[in-house]
């Protein structure tokens, strides 16, 4: 597995970044092989690490967050959290995992939900920005909003942060 380690307001040892090389190669790699992509993204967040953790691996990506006072504890955290993930979607996973992902069988055992749409929603999109789009999020008091970008022509979706900051999703050129 590929590790790479980034941080923002803060600084981290050559030794850390070995650290979570080894801690995702013994957790993860029955999951996933050499082709994985591991992004470790630390911030100083007022006395507290936050770690994202973001692993690609055969056209998927699995994602967690974490915060703690120590940044060795945030990754164990991060793992664990992804562990769960693959857990709790084992069966439709089983196909994109390495093929011995499973062999040995989890002792604890997480009840898979299944997934049904239950409702189709149809509205209308006109153009605009995405201050535009936030603000009628708001309005609607609502997390994520679709739009129709002004600019581009292109449909995107606005969403709310955990850290109460905006995001907007584009689709790529």
């Amino acid at each position: 597995m590929k590790v790479t380690v980034n941080t923002k307001k803060m600084q981290v040892s050559q030794a850390f970044t070995e650290h979570a090389q080894n801690r995702l190669d013994a957790r993860l790699n029955k999951f996933f092989d050499e082709e994985a992509d591991a992004k470790v993204m630390l911030i100083d967040r007022k006395g507290n690490i936050k770690l994202e953790l973001t692993v690609r691996y055969n056209q998927m990506i699995y994602r967690a967050e974490q915060t703690a006072a120590d940044k060795n504890a945030a990754l164990d955290a991060a793992i664990d959290k992804i562990i769960r993930q693959i857990r709790k979607n084992k069966t439709r996973l089983e196909k994109r995992l390495k093929d011995n992902a499973f062999k040995q069988e989890f002792t604890d055992t997480v009840e898979e939900t299944d997934i049904s749409v239950i409702r189709y929603k149809q509205f209308e999109m006109r153009p605009m920005t995405a201050e535009e789009a936030i603000l009628q999020m708001n309005m609607l008091g609502h997390n994520f909003f679709m739009f129709k970008d002004a600019e581009t022509g292109n449909v995107n979706v606005v969403y709310q942060r955990a850290d109460e900051g905006y995001a907007v999703l584009q689709p790529k050129e």
